[in-house]
């Protein structure tokens, strides 16, 4: 099969399995990612993410993840629905991504299904396939794949999905037909940046982990600064708040994936029932969820913060 009907083939599979949008990108250096990344992590911008120091060079090159690699090819799933909507301005807040089951485990699955469809088009091929659990820069191959552009919340957006999407990658020693890259539409717009509460967004296209309240109530493990505290508002586990004013993601692609769909028992308990729960009640509300990666002490703290913002 010749390199443009695999790369069609591929694509078509992708869509068939659930992802909204599949792009082909050459496996190559990432010189300007890599640039920006070692000023981001030397400014220590990454808080107390040590582990993105790691493997900086497999990070900015996938070739150093699997030898004789060709191509990145990256899909996106969007993971909004309506019931989103439903997380009631009073109470406390979820991030829409972490409502449904674990992301990690139902995009490896159709990554899985994705690969061995590839495998079966051109024989044994030598590749590796990750959702968020490798040093690879996913964002960036997003972005060279043409499924997107980097937003100036440094999150990638789509014109027709919005910016509610995961994102995954295969790393293969296959030759596809490469996608060309899409334009930034951002504009003059700030809403991202005048909206964050913490000014995390410290210029366009610019995070400060060490403010961001994804970090604050999910990444860091002590306590969340006083100074920070009151900011968190109504967010007990991640924040939305640049994604929900984006104008982009003014009417954003549903989810094609049911097991990405929220689960109605997280949606709308109130403050009392967060501060109150125990552990047993945690790991039964979450079992399969994302939110575990925040231990049970760690959500309870994010829960206390929350209630003395809204009480």
């Amino acid at each position: 099969m010749d390199s443009k009907n695999l790369t069609e083939a591929v694509k078509n599979y992708a869509l068939q399995l659930g992802f909204d949008a599949c792009g082909f990108s050459k496996a190559e250096f990432l010189e300007t990612e890599a640039r920006r990344l070692e000023e981001w992590l030397v400014q220590q911008r990454h808080g107390t993410m040590s582990w993105m120091e790691n493997n900086f060079d497999k990070r900015v090159d996938p070739t150093k993840l699997v030898p004789g690699a060709k191509s990145v090819v990256s899909v996106i799933g969007s993971y909004y629905s309506p019931e989103h909507d439903h997380q009631s301005s009073g109470n406390p807040k979820i991030a829409k991504y972490a409502l449904g089951r674990d992301y990690h485990k139902v995009f490896k699955k159709k990554l899985k299904d994705l690969f061995n469809y590839t495998e079966s088009l051109v024989g044994n091929i030598e590749g590796r396939f990750f959702v968020d659990s490798a040093p690879v820069l996913d964002k960036a191959w997003a972005v060279r794949s043409g499924l997107g552009w980097m937003g100036k919340n440094s999150n990638i957006l789509n014109k027709d999905i919005g910016s509610f999407f995961f994102i995954g990658e295969m790393i293969l020693d296959v030759e596809f037909n490469y996608s060309s890259g899409t334009t930034d539409h951002c504009g003059t717009c700030t809403r991202c940046i005048d909206a964050c509460p913490t000014d995390a967004i410290y210029e366009p296209y610019r995070i400060d982990s060490n403010k961001c309240i994804s970090y604050l109530t999910i990444e860091l493990k002590e306590q969340i600064p006083q100074e920070l505290q009151s900011s968190l508002g109504e967010w007990m586990y991640g924040c939305d708040i640049c994604q929900d004013v984006c104008p982009w993601n003014k009417d954003p692609s549903l989810t094609q994936m049911a097991d990405l769909k929220p689960r109605t028992k997280l949606l709308n308990k109130n403050i009392d029932f967060w501060n109150e729960i125990d552990n047993p009640q945690y790991d039964a509300l979450f079992e399969g969820s994302a939110i575990r990666r925040a231990k049970f002490e760690k959500f309870k703290m994010n829960a206390g913060i929350v209630y003395n913002n809204l009480k």
